[in-house]
This record gives C-alpha cells, structure tokens and sequence, in this order.
C-alpha cells in the first residue's frame, strides 16, 4: 500500500541547511527588485528633466504626486494580487506573470513615448501587486513546521531584496546618464527578463510551494470588472475625454484610503463581536497604523524631494567623475545589508537582559531618527539658498538616519500586527498594513511637491516642518506607550 509522505522543507535538495527552492526565490526577488529600485531611482528625474533633454517636463508638485500615487499603488495592488493568488491562480503563477507586467511596463517607459509612458506605469503597479506579496507567500510555504529555519530563510531571502535593491539603484542611474533615458528603462526591464527566465528554469525545485490556490475558489468577475475599469480609465485619458489631475487625485485617494481603514477599525471594535482584550488590541493597532504610514510619509522623500535634491543641489563630483544622483539611491539598501544584523544582535542582546523595548517604543524611536534626518536635510537646505552646492554626505547622513529608523519600525511592524489581530482577521490586519504603507507613500508624493524649486528661501522650512513631523509624532507615542502596551493585552 502506497502511503503520502506529507512534503516539509526537508524534502527535496538542501543548500547549506535550507530548501533550494529559496535560491530560485532569492534569485527572483533580486532581479525584480533591481528593476523596481533602479527605475524608482531614475524616476522623478526623468519626469522632471526638459523635454529638450528627453524627459516629460513635468512641474515638481505634478511629478511628485505621480511619484506618490505610483508607490502607493504598489502596495494597493498587492491586496488584490494576494486575493488572485489565493483563490484563482496559485502564487507561483502569480509571481511569474506579474513578473511578466513588470518587464513589459519597463518596456513601455524605454520606448520615449509619452502615453505608453503612463501605461506602463500602470502595467508595473500591476505587476508589482502580483509578484510582490506572493513571493514571499511562497518563501513562507517552504517551510511549513516554521520555527527559527523560516525566520533564518526569510533574512536571506531580504538579503536579496537589498542586494538587488543596491545594485539596480547603482547601475540604472548609471546606464540613464551614459546613454539616455531609454536605456535607463529598458535596463530595469532586462533584469526583469533575467529573473523570469531563471525563475521559470528552476522553479521545479519549489515543488508544489504555491501551485494551487489555498483559498475558497472565487470567481474571476472582480478581476474582470477591475481590468475594464482600468483600460477604460486609461483609455479616457489618453484620448483627452477625461482630464486626469495627479494632484487631485492623490488628495483624494488619501481621503479614501483613511476612509477605508476607520471603517474597518469601526467595524473591529463595535461590529465584529470581539472580546475585551481583542478590542484593547484593536485600539493598539490604530497607534500603529498612524505611526506607520507617518513614517513612511518622511521616508519615502529618499525617491522624491531628496531625489531632486542630489540633481540640482549637490556637489556630485568625485575625482573628476560626474556621479548621477540617482545612485545615491543604493545608500538606503547598502546600509540596510550592514546595519540589519547589527540592530538584530542589539534587540536579542537587550531581550536577553528583559530589556527589548515595546513595538510602540521602536515605532516611537524609528519615527524620531526618521525626524532627525530632516533636520539633516534643513542644515544642508541653509547652505542651498545661501547659494551653494553640497556634498553628498549630507544626503548619506540623512539616508543613515532614515535606515536606522526603518530598522526599528519596519522589522517589527507586521509582527506586531499580525500579534494584535484576531485570529480570523490576521489576513485582513495584513492588507491593512499595506494600507498604511500606501496612505504614507501617497502622502510622500504631496510633501515632496510642496517643495518649490522656483522658492529656495522657502526649502529650509520644509525640511524643518518635516522634522517636527516625525519628532513630535515619536515623542508623543513614546508618552503614549504605557498606555499603549496595556492595550496590546499581553502581546509582546
């Protein structure tokens, strides 16, 4: 009699204690996250470049909302693509057709073409939804007795992130300022089609990780309806019928996506029959989710203000080679390689003497740092309107202060999320994280705007109300943690 054996993560090759389908994951994520981060470094630049010199001519606070309403997209997108994954396709599939949107949408921003611009923008937020949240579903799906080799695969598994993050942000500006903006984006779009085909040659070893739904069956109406949606919404604004404001609607999505998450908060605390101590921890989770999407508000300037930032105001000669500001944008992953097993050892150091701070404490202290480097950034500002270019160790100062923020907050935020929700909402308390993400991503894109290149006297001040941002919004959730941490009911 033939009995199964059920598959675990020991079935299968092994490469140095771990399956090798992590390898094929590793490979994948590094090549679409060389292509996400070399085209974000080169973004805004090109949308503000002249058009005499190949760009779109776009104003900074248009640019910078387009900026925002892209990056907020991404993680919008992901709750959809997890949901197709989950109950129609399977991750696997998901992953490599979303791959497919990415490299065709890069395909879309090498042609020049301004339309077809704007299209594959869209087809990337697209593809990004696909892949991004289901590749690490199935990371998570190789090891199913979980335990301590999970979390030691998901941190080589970031490494990749990172590494392709460094790379794709070093040699995409690289490529733009060699040879032009079109093969700046067809760059990103190439290593896209490396990690398709590598994906696809190996992905036997993911075994049946991610093959089939896991979910309940759904029908494909939802998918339909919103592909109508999107072509006829692309399809009106191309043709002129319908005049698209970038600012408008990224002030209006915020409206929306605040919208959103107070009505599932309402719902949680009056509607969804929870008990006391899970209501406690509803109310934690609200903290969370504020300071969340404040933090990522600062950050995400790094894409944006801090972008324009290093093209006009900073001195980028290093002996004799015009460095191109977008690689600046390779500090953030750079540090994160360095830093993460640093700040790793100092919370298992301090868990060991009982004195790893609360997640709201390490919200509160990411939030503060994240306030510093704009006071960084103000000092650097003063210098600008007095009429000078300077270095870019302003900018890696400020980039050190916003990893080390995104160190403290980001690592922990889903975790304690996850910890807080209710056990039949913890799928749900996820796509309200990348809801805060996205609120402060969006959120990023107006900041930025808000910084007028055609008023230098007044950039300092922007600078300065952004480091009052995060540095009252730390101090008064440090006040709060006490309180919050009786919320959290237990939960650590």
């Amino acid at each position: 009699m033939n009995q199964s054996i059920e598959r675990d993560s020991t079935h299968g090759p092994q490469v140095f204690g771990h399956p090798r389908g992590l390898i094929t994951l590793f490979g994948t994520e590094a090549f679409e996250r060389f292509t996400y981060y070399g085209m974000r470094a080169i973004l805004i630049l090109f949308m503000t470049a002249a058009i005499a010199e190949g760009g779109l001519g776009l104003d900074d606070r248009t640019a910078s909302a387009i900026y925002g309403l892209y990056i907020s997209g991404t993680y919008l997108l992901s709750l959809f693509g997890g949901w197709i994954a989950d109950r129609l396709i399977g991750q696997q599939r998901a992953v490599f057709w979303g791959g497919v949107l990415i490299m065709l949408g890069n395909g879309c921003l090498a042609t020049g073409n301004t339309q077809l611009f704007f299209v594959g923008l869209m087809t990337i937020v697209l593809g990004v939804g696909l892949l991004k949240p289901n590749i690490s579903a199935i990371v998570a799906q190789l090891y199913p007795e979980g335990g301590s080799r999970r979390d030691a695969g998901f941190s080589i598994f970031y490494m990749g992130i990172n590494t392709g993050a460094t790379l794709g942000s070093t040699l995409v500006p690289m490529a733009a300022t060699a040879f032009g903006w079109n093969i700046g984006f067809l760059l990103p779009a190439i290593g896209m089609l490396i990690g398709l085909v590598q994906f696809q040659a190996t992905k036997h070893y993911l075994g049946d990780s991610g093959v089939v739904p896991m979910g309940k069956p759904a029908s494909w109406a939802p998918v339909i309806v919103f592909l109508v949606l999107v072509v006829g919404l692309v399809i009106a604004g191309l043709s002129g019928a319908v005049h698209l404001d970038p600012m408008a609607i990224s002030q209006s999505l915020n409206w929306a996506l605040v919208a959103l998450a107070a009505g599932f908060f309402i719902y949680l605390l009056f509607f969804a029959g929870l008990e006391g101590d899970e209501r406690k921890r509803i109310v934690a989770m609200i903290a969370l989710f504020a300071a969340c999407a404040m933090f990522w508000a600062g950050f995400e300037q790094a894409g944006a203000s801090f972008n324009l930032f290093a093209e006009r105001h900073t001195d980028r000669d290093v002996f004799g080679w015009a460095m191109p500001a977008g690689t600046l944008q390779a500090v953030n992953p750079l540090f994160i390689i360095l830093f993460a097993p640093v700040f790793a050892a100092i919370w298992v150091n301090l868990g060991r003497r009982n004195l790893d701070p609360s997640a709201p404490a390490k919200f509160a202290v990411g939030l503060i740092l994240m306030g510093f480097g704009f006071l960084v950034m103000f000092l650097a500002a003063r210098y600008v309107v007095a009429g000078e270019k300077v270095l870019p160790t302003w900018l890696i100062l400020t980039y050190l202060l916003h990893t080390f923020g995104e160190l403290c907050l980001s690592p922990v935020g889903l975790s304690s999320m996850t910890k807080l929700a209710p056990a039949r909402f913890v799928g749900q308390v996820m796509g309200l994280w990348f809801l805060a993400t996205a609120l402060g991503n969006n959120l990023a894109g107006q900041f930025s705007g808000e910084i007028d290149p055609n008023n230098l006297p007044g950039m300092p001040g922007q600078f300065l109300y952004l480091f009052w941002w995060g540095v009252i919004a730390g101090v008064v959730l440090l006040v709060l943690t006490p309180f919050i941490r009786k919320m959290m009911a237990g939960v650590k």
